[in-house]
């Protein structure tokens, strides 16, 4: 098979036009091409009345490859990817503890080792965590174990299912073909944004669930991991609550792939002494544009293409006060959503479905804080900055989950708002018109004030008076790193114990922490080979 890369294709294109491309690009018949298939596909908007699709494409011929090969510049040698996974010796089942990306994937594979893991998490299952998410969004009654961070999917369920990544590791093609296989959408393998969309995503997560259980895994919901314990420095069991009864699990090997929101589970690991160090993230809030208006600013007379979806931006600024600005985890056509899972604190985050059509576009507007930043130097004081944030936007809101809103141009004053413009706040069950520059450290509001307009400058409309501010988004990453020895991905303190994915502070986003599973899941099968 053959590789053409850098191939220009319109945005009406059919397999007709990917055919001809390759032919043209190759030099060759398009008779000798016994097939095509597009394998990555990025929107080229560099030039607003030039807009294409940037491809790579795939091409199978009837004749001999290599000496076609020759002819162009852009052409290699694609090589089928295969991902081989070793069978499984030991003896004790592992157990994954948390059901987000870090602990589905890692349980996949060992469920696909033949290991046979235990599962557990401390929420619910995805159909019943669903209803439980959109009781709290209608009534403002939280359920502290089944929210929009806790459950089977983990905080990614109700978010884009964004499933880009800055990493290179070839692992990650094995995630995205699970994720096809199990429910996704195709397009996703080929995308260079892809998503799958929070609609899509709870019947694609559930599909992993009953591939590990038809391989002899066990899931076990509202099962919460509550300590473990140790022989001569090795794990020797799990030790979890459920029902308010206490069990315990024999294993030699728990994955702890908690999540960034798992603060009790933080706090037993400090207790018991597991070295653990404060780690940077970012804080700040959702800002909230029109949909039509990004279109807009993004694809200029292509706005409303069918073949172009909504748009997203992605943007950054370095300070002169030495802080950092940048927009994160961008929903097109979405939501804001209320992301609280601990009474009397509010921490919002962006959803879309996988249409991307709704009226509004979001993302998040964070700026970075540090350890310098935090009053204390314990390894949990980014966590009680989290905190103190949510309780503030708690209190800022009415002292009922009503998010706290303000416009832009207001926040920029420093004043509270009295009135919505053109672009109405999405969040639910309500929201509270009010000053946000009240829940935030002066440094971060001020630097949010600074980014906002220079962004501006990038963006057409990024800075709009009536573009609306929810507050707060705390959950970014995780405040803690739990320290593991980069070879083995154990504890530095415990043998058997796999900090994993983002809680742990070694993943940002679904398929870093997906591929983090499965590192930490093939250690542990070659461990027991």
């Amino acid at each position: 098979m053959i590789r053409i890369n850098n191939v220009h294709i319109p945005l009406d294109y059919d397999d007709e036009t990917i055919k001809k491309s390759a032919a043209k690009e190759l030099r060759i018949n398009q008779n000798v091409i016994k097939s095509t298939s597009i394998f990555r596909r990025s929107v080229d908007a560099r030039k607003k009345d030039n807009i294409f699709f940037l491809c790579s494409i795939d091409v199978e011929l009837n004749v001999n490859e290599d000496k076609i090969l020759k002819k162009s510049k852009n052409a290699v040698k694609a090589v089928p990817y295969k991902y081989e996974i070793k069978q499984w010796k030991g003896h004790t089942p592992p157990v994954v503890a948390g059901m987000g990306p870090a602990g589905l994937f890692a349980a996949l594979i060992l469920a696909q080792s033949g290991a046979e893991p235990i599962v557990i998490e401390r929420g619910r299952d995805v159909d019943r965590r669903t209803e439980d998410v959109r009781k709290f969004w209608l009534s403002g009654k939280l359920d502290t174990s089944s929210n929009v961070q806790f459950g089977e999917g983990g905080a990614g369920t109700f978010s884009d299912g964004k499933l880009n990544t800055g990493t290179k590791d070839f692992r990650q093609r094995k995630v995205l073909c699970e994720f096809v296989k199990h429910g996704a959408p195709d397009e996703i393998l080929y995308n260079a944004k892809p998503h799958i969309g929070t609609d899509k995503l709870k019947t694609t997560v559930k599909n992993i669930r009953e591939e590990i259980i038809s391989l002899g895994g066990k899931v076990l919901f509202e099962t919460k991991l509550i300590g473990f314990n140790t022989k001569d420095g090795m794990i020797t069991s799990a030790i979890v609550e459920r029902n308010g009864q206490k069990d315990v699990i024999e294993t030699d090997n728990i994955i702890l792939a908690v999540g960034h929101s798992a603060r009790d589970t933080f706090e037993m690991l400090y207790d018991k002494k597991i070295p653990i160090e404060a780690k940077s993230f970012s804080v700040g809030a959702r800002i909230e544009h029109l949909r039509e208006n990004i279109d807009k600013s993004q694809y200029g007379k292509f706005c409303g293409s069918k073949h172009l979806g909504a748009a997203s931006y992605k943007m950054n600024v370095h300070l002169e006060n030495g802080r950092g600005v940048y927009t994160f985890c961008m929903c097109p056509g979405g939501k804001v959503v209320n992301a609280s899972s601990e009474e009397n604190m509010l921490v919002t985050n962006g959803m879309s479905e996988f249409a991307r059509n709704d009226v509004n576009s979001n993302s998040a507007l964070l700026v970075g804080v540090n350890p310098d930043d935090f009053k204390s130097d314990s390894p949990l004081a980014g966590m009680y900055f989290q905190r103190e944030i949510e309780k503030k936007a708690f209190v800022c809101g009415g002292n009922n989950y009503n998010a706290p809103v303000q416009r832009v141009e207001d926040f920029l004053k420093s004043r509270k708002s009295t009135h919505i413009g053109e672009v109405v706040p999405s969040i639910g069950p309500d929201y509270t018109l009010t000053d946000i520059n009240e829940i935030f450290p002066e440094f971060v509001s001020e630097s949010m004030k600074l980014g906002i307009t220079a962004m501006g400058k990038k963006l057409k409309g990024f800075d709009s008076g009536d573009a609306v501010l929810t507050a707060a988004e705390t959950r970014s990453s995780s405040p803690v790193r739990i320290l593991r020895n980069s070879e083995t991905m154990q504890s530095v303190a415990v043998n058997g114990l796999y900090p994993c994915g983002e809680g742990a502070g070694y993943a940002g986003g679904i398929i870093s922490a997906a591929v983090d599973g499965i590192k930490c899941a093939e250690k542990i099968i070659d461990g027991n080979y």
